[in-house]
């Protein structure tokens, strides 16, 4: 292999063949490519994309870059759920255990905050003990054991798409779709996954700003991911506001508790929640409908067998054997907690949703740089949600923060990202379309 060569012809518009492909990710990974190579690579599909028939296989090459997990002892279908990233989004903590009590296997790698959204992790390390990276004969076990475990990225798993994506982030070549398609997937099916559900948030809160875009990303994903051998769906779901009515990470944790004990029915959250537990179910065989796996999930949240499984995992990753009786004595808490105030009457009409993100990175609850060290106590909570009429002076959320000094800047923050108008903002479905 000339690595020009196959730079040249992406350059010139080239379709590459699949074994071009897995030669060039297979240099990358051993170290034979230079970082300008790589950077050069990257720019040329970034330039000129990749058909479904190149993706496939830069997808393939860089999930077998590393360890690919099986899953041959399992009596259950092995499934799982992605989101391109949000405010407030914490769905996966409460989709996981109420799909694995449905009779499915859900080995979930997670990541961190990326930017302003959030990351899965960050949340799960508030929880003391929690340990995201566990060894793999260890996660095989806690899966087959509960149904579900909730980790990160290994080393292992996937190594060209780390160093891909690390040059990348520095070389304006993030948001190629093929690129983007390719780096969720060799994750996913480096897990060994059946079916796999996408959730691809558009708004101001997402990464992806129109309808357009997010259609193109969800299309992309699905043709890729069906044509690996993985059966695929994706929701297009609203990120104009945040999804839970908190943002942070242990505050996400406390509300996802209170999800799984049934205190959270009829919101929007619970709303995007069930619809992909449904589809999950549909996705698995394990329910014949959307209708029949949306009642069958409902039954596994309110018996409390979700609540259940959570616990469960949690302990098995090293947390407290009692966390789901008893989360509140074991999540770390602001020293100071005080409410924002409304700073006129009227209706919440619109909220600049990346801006809460950055306020909770501006009290600490996220990051500015790959190593800082993450506040977890830190955000917003009680948020209220779009068309909610308030009087001024009205708590419209609640600061989580370490001082005094912090505090008022987030609330300034939080504040600049709100907008009181005097009419209710239209009503619209948080979940916008379905790609199959």
């Amino acid at each position: 292999m000339i690595p020009q060569e196959i730079i040249l012809a992406k350059r010139n518009g080239g379709v590459l063949g699949a074994p071009e492909i897995r030669e060039f990710i297979q240099a990358l990974s051993d170290g034979r490519l230079s970082e300008g190579q790589i950077a050069a690579f990257a720019m040329a599909i970034w330039f000129n994309g990749m058909n479904r028939d190149e993706t496939v296989a830069l997808t393939l090459a860089m999930r077998d870059s590393g360890d690919v997990m099986a899953w041959p002892d399992l009596d259950r279908p092995v499934a799982d759920k992605h989101s391109t990233g949000g405010v407030g989004d914490n769905v996966s903590l409460m989709l996981a255990p109420i799909v694995a009590a449905c009779g499915a296997a859900v080995p979930m790698i997670s990541g961190r905050g990326l930017g302003h959204t959030g990351g899965t992790l960050d949340k799960l390390e508030s929880i003391p003990g929690y340990d995201i990276f566990p060894s793999a004969e260890r996660f095989r076990d806690i899966v087959g054991d509960i149904g579900c475990a909730i980790i990160g990225q290994t080393g292992e798993i996937a190594p060209a798409d780390k160093r891909l994506y690390a040059i990348r982030d520095v070389t304006a070549t993030v948001d190629s779709v093929p690129l983007i398609t390719a780096s969720i997937l060799s994750k996913k099916l480096a897990a060994g996954l059946q079916s796999l559900t996408m959730d691809i948030k558009v708004g101001n809160g997402a990464f992806m700003q129109t309808m357009e875009e997010a259609e193109v990303l969800a299309r992309s994903i699905v043709d890729v991911a069906n044509g690996a051998g993985v059966k695929t769906t994706a929701l297009i779901t609203d990120m104009n506001q945040p999804l839970a009515d908190c943002a942070g990470n242990a505050v996400e944790v406390a509300h996802a508790m209170v999800f799984l004990e049934g205190r959270k029915a009829g919101t929007r959250l619970h709303e995007v929640v069930m619809a992909f537990a449904a589809d999950m179910l549909v996705n698995a065989g394990l329910a014949p409908s959307l209708a029949e796996a949306h009642a069958k999930a409902a039954h596994a949240l309110d018996s409390g067998a979700a609540l259940e499984r959570f616990g469960r995992m949690v302990h098995a990753l090293g947390g407290p054997s009692d966390f789901a009786e008893n989360w509140k004595t074991h999540l770390p808490v602001a020293p100071i907690v005080r409410p924002v105030p409304a700073p006129e009457s009227g209706v919440i009409s619109a909220y600049a949703t990346r801006e809460t993100g950055l306020a909770v990175i501006a009290l600490g609850g996220g990051r500015t740089h790959p190593d800082d060290t993450i506040d977890h106590r830190t955000g917003f909570s009680a948020i209220l949600p779009k068309g909610t009429r308030v009087e001024r002076g009205d708590p419209i959320a609640f600061v989580h923060a370490t001082d005094e000094a912090s505090a008022e800047r987030g609330t300034w923050h939080y504040l600049s990202a709100v907008t009181i108008g005097e009419k209710a903002p239209a009503v619209s479905s948080v979940i916008l379309d379905r790609i199959s």
